[in-house]
């Protein structure tokens, strides 16, 4: 099992510290519009966020942007001795090499490419989903009838979920997903659709407010965007592209997009509501809250990630899913001789900025969710990281092989009090991309498998469906002129005139939104009053146990060494051999099962 590094406590923050503002603010000097280095810089605990900037100053810095609440700014310093100066002083607990602040480029650069679903973008932990040529037909407006005897709720969970007379959505004959977790009509909807009272937040890409099978259920009040648009990185390697390109030529897009189609998928598992039109989610009836750190190539910073955090907290989020990893190291490590000193002292920063965020969230009623990964990996074993640093910091800088001992973090999932959540496939086995690991995995959920059929062949249905950027497929060119999708990885469904996109993806990152969506379930049936903020609140810890005491109990594979098998449609196949240890009651491929809704509200 893997050794947790556990971030000792100090002295609590100073009156002055809490004083300044936790919300993020945007940066004096935003990505794209001055020259220097980005810098994240971690305040030792007790000392006050004033003498914290005095010292960044004496270094030869500057504060862009500060979370007093666990003590991280982001600072942008152009001298070459700026972090070992700052690491000196002794009110400063860490420095670590940010993101790149450069001139956006002058002559506009292609449009980037990069579905959410494609590999080598960045933290998103969507597993590659086979593109499929085909086209798709619109989906007819009812393609289930109503069950038999579908009764009235009674639940006042239920109160704005919509109509009380339940029947499936148009797209439910495809939702495999829901059936396996029995979120659905003659299931977990009879008990509990959840209540616009319960706030899940979606810390990704960016959620498309207007989709017609989101917007009923967005809070645009509380959605934030913490993220700034990155035009290339210090090899000039395009990354957002440039910021003219952009429909309102900013940097800094509202809290209402999401050019890459991540986070609206994720959403939309989570909280589609019933209203006649595509999909449902697990929790129709909750509260969406966008809390962007993605940025659109789908890199997440650590900035964003504990400005987000510490927004959730303050601000009465109930649940939090994060399907990502903070780039740029899939893997942080204090310790490991494959990365120099000075990688090791950035790792370290990120360990503990981010555990801070995490404590400061999960002590104030937030639980917090994450995808475990998609690597087809034991994270309680060596393992071998071909893919960071997957962002160039610095000119020259290059992604490389690492060998990792278990002692190193994937983070935000093996963080503490993080519920990390492995993926299924249609059959109900683990699907072959997850990373696993006795004591890592938390529980399982839906997440696809493309190859997961009786042929072994890729069938892109085995994936997960959820909401689709109707922007983004245009952007993308794969739609007809007119409307109708021009592959089979993308379906319509109308409902009159109201049309809305839906996309098929697989990954961890499909997987740890349906857990999500059954947490929020269990804070709207079993929640009480917030007297702080309103709606409802429950600790995580008592969620924790709800979700693990009503998982599906799944075993390991008999034999426990499994073997993978994906036939290529050109021909020859690739066999992969996974093994699972531990027991009925948890294990590294199910954790302490399968999740599901219904048992979750009974």
């Amino acid at each position: 099992m893997k050794r947790v590094i556990v971030i000792a406590a100090a002295a609590a923050l100073t009156a002055a510290t809490l004083a300044v503002p936790a919300q993020a603010r945007r940066p004096d000097t935003a990505p794209g519009e001055g020259r220097g280095g980005g810098y994240v810089v971690l305040y030792r605990r007790g000392v006050s966020a004033a003498d914290a900037r005095r010292a960044v100053l004496a270094a030869g810095g500057t504060v862009t942007r500060e979370n007093a609440a666990v003590g991280v700014a982001t600072v942008t310093a152009t001298g070459p001795a700026f972090a070992d100066a700052l690491r000196a002083d002794p009110r400063i607990e860490g420095v670590a090499r940010d993101m790149v602040i450069g001139r956006v480029p002058q002559r506009s650069a292609p449009g980037h490419a990069g579905s959410a679903g494609a590999a080598g973008t960045g933290g998103l932990l969507s597993a590659p989903t086979p593109r499929v040529g085909t086209a798709s037909a619109s989906e007819p407006r009812a393609a289930l009838p109503a069950p038999a005897g579908a009764a009235r709720t009674d639940d006042p969970d239920a109160a704005d979920s919509g109509a009380s007379v339940l029947r499936p959505e148009p797209l439910a004959v495809r939702q495999w997903d829901m059936r396996q977790i029995h979120a659905t009509v003659t299931g977990s909807y009879r008990r509990s659709r959840g209540t616009h009272a319960v706030l899940v937040g979606i810390l990704d890409t960016g959620v498309d407010a207007t989709h017609p099978d989101i917007e009923a259920n967005y809070n645009a009040g509380l959605s934030r965007n913490f993220t700034v648009d990155m035009p290339v990185d210090a090899n000039g390697k395009e990354l957002d592209g440039p910021c003219d390109q952009e429909p309102d030529k900013s940097c800094t897009d509202p809290a209402t997009v999401d050019e890459n189609g991540h986070g609206t998928h994720v959403a939309s598992t989570i909280a589609s509501p019933i209203n006649g039109l595509g999909v449902a989610g697990v929790a129709p009836g909750a509260s969406i809250v966008s809390l962007r750190v993605g940025q659109d190539s789908g890199y997440f910073f650590l900035q964003p990630t504990v400005d987000a955090l510490t927004y959730a907290a303050d601000n009465g989020v109930d649940v939090v899913n994060m399907s990502y990893y903070v780039d740029p190291w899939l893997f942080n490590c204090t310790d490991n001789p494959a990365d120099s000193p000075e990688e090791r002292r950035d790792q370290q920063t990120v360990i503990t900025a981010v555990q801070r965020a995490l404590d400061y969230a999960h002590d104030r009623n937030v639980t917090l969710i994450s995808a475990v990964g998609n690597g087809a990996g034991d994270y309680t074993k060596q393992i071998l990281d071909t893919s960071s640093p997957d962002f160039a910091r610095v000119a020259g800088q290059r992604t490389r092989n690492r060998l990792i001992p278990p002692s190193c973090l994937s983070l935000p999932s093996e963080g503490d009090h993080v519920l990390a959540i492995s993926a299924t496939g249609i059959s109900g086995r683990k699907a072959y991309y997850s990373d696993y690991g006795d004591g890592y995995v938390f529980a399982a959920a839906p997440g696809g498998d493309v190859y997961d059929t009786p042929t072994k062949t890729q069938n892109i249905t085995r994936a997960v469906l959820a909401a689709y950027p109707k922007s983004v497929a245009e952007k993308r060119g794969e739609l007809n002129p007119d409307g109708t999708p021009r592959i089979a990885d993308i379906v319509r469904s109308c409902r009159g005139r109201v049309c809305g996109y839906y996309e098929y993806l697989q990954g961890t990152s499909m997987a740890s939104p349906h857990a999500a969506g059954v947490a929020a379930l269990i804070v709207s049936r079993y929640g009480v009053p917030d007297p702080a903020h309103g709606g409802k609140t429950l600790a995580p810890d008592i969620v924790e146990r709800r979700l693990r005491t009503t998982a599906t109990r799944r075993s390991c594979p008999v034999p426990p060494a499994y073997t993978y098998v994906r036939r290529l449609a050109g021909g020859g196949e690739i066999t992969t051999t996974q093994v699972c240890e531990g027991t009925s009651i948890r294990n590294g491929f199910f954790g302490y099962g399968v999740v599901d809704a219904l048992r979750a509200v009974s």
